[in-house]
């Protein structure tokens, strides 16, 4: 049986699940934790650990229409040197609690527009985050560009202040379909911001295209994927477009009659996919590709891919700090978000308080289903010993939940005493299969869709 005949014989065409970059996820975070709950998580961190950090620059010059990430628009640079000398407050809050002799794995600024930034500002952010703690052996410091917000002046901050990986978002190359999301982005733009970064000895590339966009077709798809391989990106996210405008309400000025069905979706995914393969990708878990040097292909190869909020990762530490307005930190002990809103999150630094309004704190088998369901999106297989080894729980036990989900999804899985594992011709069902090990109500989160 074919992918679109399990999917409409389930009546999963139309469903609506999470992208499982946490377990829980958001919309379960709650008030429970705090300020304080997150001071002691942050003292509790190991001295000379290495962690991850995530700085959030919520501003655009422009706001794109098919975007629900939380930005703002600004056409003047005030708001934005003003938000960053708020990073540079809680970075040195944070700096009061966190342990000594903590590096960095991971850098990484996204947004937003990190790029809208002048070289000064960067300058001094990057100073900042290094007085916190300075990047570690083999360390990856990345930065969301925007290819219509970058120049000569702000790539030499960047490239000075150690970047050396960038990231950038393409969405579709196609003019009609730009204008359509409200994002012109020509590829010649695209291609100059390539060669610019890549003239300063940066040549690890990381970029975004998504599918499911409104008047997408085959042959479309296609071509920008086309344009965006001659750019050689070491690494590419192929993500879905979420139309959500009950949650991001700049999503109203895209026409829904014009988005593709869930089985056209199916289509555009795989007519991409088999693209990246063809150009020599390694297919890296439910949504990214990567070449076969790159540190997610290893990763993947070795059997320590991971799962975050950026999406995949080859990053080991178990800590990640989210900086700046509704950032999002993990911590071995559970989840702490940043307030959302620039002003609440603003309000707090300022006053000399963490922002922390909401999070998670991990109980009863959180920690063993989220690792289940990290597993199938990383590897699409669990392994029973690992599980069983970690989590204490018996044979039979871990069986019987094998069993539950392999009910859900007749023919789709094989079970076997070692693993439970994800038929290929089932890849595209990954998303749902893991929804079945969530334990939680999710009929309320209002999810992207699951195609």
């Amino acid at each position: 049986m074919s992918v679109k005949s399990q999917l409409a014989e389930l009546g999963l065409f139309d469903a609506r699940v999470p992208r499982y970059t946490s377990y829980p996820t958001a919309p379960h975070f709650s008030a429970a934790v705090g300020p304080d709950t997150y001071a002691n998580w942050i003292e509790a961190i190991p001295e000379r650990a290495s962690i991850s950090l995530y700085v959030h620059v919520p501003f655009c010059r422009r706001l794109c229409w098919f975007c629900a990430c939380r930005t703002q628009g600004t056409q003047s640079d005030t708001p934005v040197a003003a938000y960053v000398e708020t990073l540079k407050a809680e970075l040195a809050l944070l700096a009061r609690r966190l342990p000594a002799g903590v590096t960095l794995s991971r850098l990484h600024w996204g947004g937003g527009t990190p790029t809208l930034l002048t070289p000064a500002l960067m300058t001094e952010l990057a100073e900042a985050i290094f007085a916190l703690a300075p990047l570690g052996p083999e360390a990856e410091f990345s930065v969301e560009i925007d290819p219509n917000e970058i120049d000569e002046a702000r790539l030499d901050a960047l490239a000075a202040a150690g970047m050396n990986r960038a990231s950038i978002g393409v969405q579709d190359f196609d003019a009609e379909i730009q204008k359509t999301i409200g994002r012109i982005q020509g590829y010649d733009v695209t291609r100059q911001a390539v060669e610019m970064i890549r003239a300063r000895g940066i040549y690890s590339l990381n970029a975004d295209i998504l599918f499911g966009l409104p008047h997408q077709s085959k042959a479309r798809m296609t071509e920008s994927v086309q344009k965006l391989l001659s750019l050689n990106p070491d690494r590419v996210a192929l993500y879905g477009y979420a139309h959500v405008p009950w949650m991001a309400k700049r999503q109203q000025l895209i026409p829904s009659d014009a988005l593709p069905t869930p089985e056209a979706r199916l289509e555009l995914f795989d007519t991409a996919r088999r693209l990246f393969l063809w150009d020599g990708y390694a297919e890296i878990g439910i949504d990214h590709f990567a070449r076969p040097e790159d540190g997610l292909t290893r990763a993947l190869k070795a059997g320590t891919l991971k799962r975050n909020f950026q999406g995949y990762t080859d990053d080991q530490a178990e800590v990640l700090i989210g900086v700046g307005a509704s950032s999002i930190s993990r911590f071995p002990q559970g989840y702490a978000q940043n307030a959302p809103a620039t002003s609440a999150y603003t309000g707090a630094i300022r006053e000399g308080r963490l922002s922390t309004s909401r999070g998670h704190a991990f109980q009863g088998e959180d920690l063993m289903r989220g690792r289940m369901i990290e597993m199938l999106m990383c590897d699409r297989r669990i392994n029973a010993g690992e599980i069983s080894e970690d989590f204490h729980i018996s044979a039979p036990a871990l069986q019987a939940m094998f069993e539950e989900v392999a009910q859900a999804f007749p023919g789709m899985l094989e079970i076997g005493p070692d693993a439970l594992a994800i038929r290929h011709e089932a890849y595209p069902l990954t998303r749902m299969i893991a929804r079945a090990l969530d334990a939680y109500d999710l009929s309320k989160a209002g999810h992207s869709s699951a195609i």
